[in-house]
């Protein structure tokens, strides 16, 4: 059984885009997820042998920090892209429900216009910005789309931002690039690299 860690709560992106890339490896069946309140929690977890595997969105404000930080301990073993689950900015119907604010996780802030709030509060997940709103500290929130769909009395949806594909890091204790460049030569773009260079016929 292999043990792969990310941020949690469970249904957070972290823990979604996970599951996408255990089932694209044929890893579904044969890997337990741990999850983590923070990425230095998962660091630690990781070097003390608690976790296999971390995974982090490379733009997750934390990133360069964990990165730095466990540098001697652990190592970036691989690097992937995934679509996000579907989002949007929504607001409360009652327009008396945290008037002014808006919530964010800092990733996510230039999805969408936020000019229309005087208050952004930023929050480290986008499940913690659906629970400001649930509990009315705030008017208006970035958040999967799924969250107003679910709720539609209470919430609309103002701008559909639908899925963002970012860029994710998978953490190891052992290096694998032996000082080099580690690149996955028959990837979708390496095939239009070799178009876009003398017309040069696709590899495999």
């Amino acid at each position: 059984m292999i043990i792969f860690s990310t941020l949690g709560p469970r249904g957070s992106n972290h823990h979604f885009v996970l599951g996408q890339y255990l089932a694209a490896h044929g890893l579904a069946h044969a890997a337990r997820i741990t999850l983590f309140d923070d990425f230095h929690s998962g660091a630690r977890a990781l070097i003390a042998g608690e976790a296999d595997y971390l995974l982090q969105c490379a733009v997750h404000p934390a990133a360069a920090e964990i990165t730095g930080t466990y540098r001697r301990e652990m190592a970036v073993v691989d690097a992937f892209i995934s679509p996000s689950q579907p989002m949007a900015l929504v607001q409360a119907r009652d327009g008396r429900e945290g008037a002014g604010k808006v919530g964010v996780q800092p990733a996510t802030q230039s999805y969408a216009d936020l000019s229309a709030w005087p208050d952004v509060v930023h929050e480290p997940t986008v499940l913690a910005v659906q629970s400001g709103l649930e509990e009315g500290r705030y008017g208006a929130g970035i958040v999967f789309a799924s969250f107003a769909a679910s709720r539609a009395e209470r919430f609309e949806v103002i701008e559909p931002i639908g899925t963002v594909c970012d860029a994710w890091i998978v953490y190891g204790r052992a290096a694998i690039d032996e000082g080099r460049a580690v690149v996955w030569k028959d990837s979708p773009v390496a095939r239009q690299f070799r178009q876009r260079v003398g017309g040069l016929p696709e590899r495999g």
